[in-house]
């Protein structure tokens, strides 16, 4: 099975490139991100036709989620992320798909930090952190995926010095990754590359993608049961560079 994030940056005036992708690629399970879609202007009928299920959480002009399926049925079991029922944001979706628990998540970018939006991201870390909790301990196979707005390490970003401001890259941050995954989950692509530089997103300024000053911010977390599973993961970095495309590039994980 083959499962992939891809922040569109707006999935009606991206369509094209995300139906291509689509095409090409051929992943069973899709995670998308930003779509900057309210609910009643998702392209339903054109991800249908291209020959997939799906479900989502639209918001206008901003965040949203959604989750595509080639060959399984999807199970909604959420579309918030717990623990604030004030919270308005489209940044969470959560299926079970042919067994396997899969969230969709756009973690809130949080810049300028300090500031209301960088506690506002930390306060929804905390959130994501107390569900992930949650759904380890339930014993069942998970994936939580999407954009975290986190570079992990040093290793995630191209000059880290330049970043040491930034809401993606501050300890608290990073501090706060890093207590997600030691919960008990693998942070996929760095268990298959472990010292290699992988970008997933490239700024539309300054020839980022021509210099390839990019930053790892998208990410597949896997609970143990995928420990000798996961066969493959990737970036489709050739995507960013197509014409109008996303400022991210799609992100997949092959499983047994």
């Amino acid at each position: 099975m083959k499962i992939a994030t891809y922040n569109v940056n707006g999935v009606n005036g991206r369509l094209p490139v995300l139906l291509r992708w689509l095409d090409e690629s051929k992943p069973d399970v899709v995670c998308l991100q930003e779509l900057k879609a309210p609910q009643e202007k998702f392209p339903e009928q054109a991800i249908k036709n291209a020959g997939y299920n799906c479900i989502w959480h639209g918001q206008k002009s901003w965040n949203g989620v959604a989750i595509l399926s080639r060959k399984h049925a999807i199970e909604e079991v959420c579309r918030a992320l717990p623990g604030d029922p004030e919270d308005l944001h489209s940044r969470y979706i959560e299926a079970k798909i042919d067994g396997i628990t899969i969230g969709c998540l756009y973690l809130p970018n949080g810049n300028p930090a300090p500031g209301p939006k960088f506690d506002y991201k930390l306060a929804w870390f905390k959130r994501l952190t107390a569900h992930a909790k949650d759904l380890l301990s339930r014993d069942e196979p998970t994936i939580l995926t999407g954009d975290y707005n986190v570079m992990p390490t040093e290793l995630d970003v191209y000059k880290p010095e330049k970043w040491v401001d930034d809401a993606l890259f501050r300890p608290e941050v990073r501090e706060a990754f890093h207590t997600l995954v030691a919960q008990g989950w693998t942070d996929a692509l760095r268990k298959l590359h472990p010292d290699e530089k992988i970008y997933t997103f490239w700024d539309y300024f300054r020839n980022a993608f021509g210099r390839d000053a990019g930053l790892r911010i998208d990410h597949f977390l896997l609970s143990n049961h995928f420990d000798k599973k996961l066969k493959g993961a990737g970036v489709d970095k050739y995507v960013r560079g197509w014409e109008k495309s996303s400022d991210h590039a799609p992100v997949w994980i092959e499983i047994k």
